[in-house]
């Protein structure tokens, strides 16, 4: 005669799905138990298996994934799974993305289409969708502030770095914290800003949490902070005192950087057209950089200016 165990209620959706595994271990069954010991091990890694790979992951079967799940007190695996979903949506996403398109044959010519029509799309959006008063404030606030801070981890780094690359010839003081030292040098940095700096900060889906949390010291400590983030729901948006919200879309990954790439360009350009003196600054900044540029690129340069009659 088998030996029967019990079946827990039904999952509420406040309670963490590691609680209620590791509440449920002592009355699991031997395999059972070593199904949630690698759920607890690898919880994230568990959110994005099929039942099939989790089942060869611990060497049992998919029937007994089943009532593993159903011992927890899920209907099944997939409601158990959406369970441990919960809370890496936009974690999860890329990869669940990605698997549906190996679903569907493609040559590398049709991902390469639809890739650039989709940031194509992202463009046109963040264009049509660019509200002009946000657009003069962010101006306004860059070229009124004493110093301008950028921040952003992850690939937001990088976006960080060509936003301070593009401000720097117009704007007295920028600095970027996104590489150098880490956040706890960062913080240490924007220890130092006042009411007269603006901090600009970029994160998107999946959502950096030290860029969240130096954002939010910041403007307790008195800084305007400005974010570059995919919507006003984003985590960064509730602690920004200014939202340019851009849509950064992709097929295949977390972030499509093309849309925000635009819109920085938009906004150098933009500060650019409105500093004090800003062509002895572009003059200024490409007379002394003309050692390290390539000889064809001087003589192009050469050829393209005016000449005296």
């Amino acid at each position: 005669m088998s030996r029967r165990f019990p079946v827990l209620p039904p999952i509420s959706a406040d309670e963490p799905i590691a609680t209620r595994i590791a509440a449920a271990m002592p009355a699991l069954t031997p395999v059972h138990q070593r199904m949630g010991a690698f759920v607890l091990a690898n919880l994230f890694r568990s959110a994005t298996m099929r039942i099939d790979e989790f089942a060869d992951a611990v060497g049992a079967s998919i029937a007994t994934a089943n009532r593993f799940a159903r011992a927890l007190g899920f209907s099944g695996y997939p409601a158990f799974r959406d369970a441990l979903v919960r809370g890496f949506e936009a974690t999860i996403a890329p990869v669940e993305r990605l698997r549906s398109s190996l679903e569907t044959p493609a040559s590398g010519a049709e991902v390469f289409e639809a890739s650039l029509a989709q940031a194509a799309s992202n463009v046109r959006l963040a264009q049509a969708s660019v509200d002009a008063a946000k657009a003069d404030a962010l101006v306004d606030a860059v070229l009124g502030a004493n110093r301008v801070f950028v921040l952003g981890y992850g690939a937001s780094a990088f976006l960080a770095g060509l936003l301070e690359h593009g401000l720097t010839p117009y704007c007295a003081n920028v600095q970027s914290l996104a590489l150098a030292g880490g956040p706890s040098h960062a913080a240490r940095r924007l220890f130092t800003a006042s009411r007269e700096d603006v901090l600009v900060a970029i994160a998107f889906p999946r959502y950096v949490d030290d860029t969240i949390t130096l954002a939010r010291q910041a403007r307790e400590h008195g800084v305007r902070v400005v974010a570059l983030t995919d919507s006003g729901a984003s985590p960064l948006a509730r602690v920004a005192d200014l939202v340019l919200a851009i849509r950064a879309e992709r097929r295949l990954a977390a972030n499509c950087d093309t849309a925000v790439l635009a819109v920085i360009e938009a906004l150098c350009d933009a500060v650019a057209h409105r500093a004090k003196r800003s062509v002895e600054a572009a003059s200024g900044l490409a007379e002394f950089v003309l050692p390290w540029l390539a000889a064809a690129s001087i003589e192009q340069i050469t050829r393209t200016e005016p000449r005296e009659p």
